[in-house]
């Protein structure tokens, strides 16, 4: 792939984090999880930005953050599940870089959210498995419009996925 900035978008859980690392290995490039980004930038977490601020000042910050790192080179960025889909972000990404949708399906994001870090993420803290598919269904045909702007889209399970990121 040639380009100097990857941008990965997708829901959270998709594997943005994981798969950026890997592919940042692979070309030699730095790696940024936006969220780490923010939370040593502003010596909070994400939930705590949240509880104590409000979404729409953390989606703030998350935008001036995004701006940030999308003017470094050679780095691949994997963004917060909402980055996309707040301002113009999506057509900054596309602007800047290349944009890449990880796209799993609802039932999927659904198992690696309960095997993962569900307890600290702030939208779907406290959900159970039944209340978790609904919200990630509502939430995806919202935000689906977005991810779908990115130029490419990869699609699948894990080992699919890991070799279509190899193959970029």
């Amino acid at each position: 792939m040639d380009a100097t900035r990857i941008f990965l978008v997708g829901y959270m859980g998709s594997g943005k984090s994981a798969m950026g690392r890997l592919l940042a290995n692979r070309l030699g490039y730095c790696f940024i999880d936006l969220d780490q980004y923010i939370e040593g930038k502003f010596h909070k977490t994400i939930a705590q930005l949240f509880r104590d601020e409000g979404e729409a000042a953390f989606r703030e910050k998350e935008r001036a953050c995004l701006r940030e790192v999308g003017e470094f080179e050679k780095t691949v960025i994997a963004t917060g599940g909402g980055a996309p889909c707040f301002f113009d972000s999506m057509d900054y990404m596309n602007r800047q870089g290349v944009t890449v949708y990880l796209k799993l399906r609802p039932g999927q994001l659904v198992e690696r959210l309960l095997k993962g870090k569900a307890g600290v993420r702030p939208l779907i803290h406290g959900k159970t498995p039944d209340e978790l598919l609904v919200y990630i269904e509502t939430m995806l045909a919202h935000r689906s419009g977005f991810y779908e702007k990115a130029q490419r889209v990869i699609e699948g399970n894990d080992r699919e996925i890991i070799d279509r990121i190899n193959a970029l």
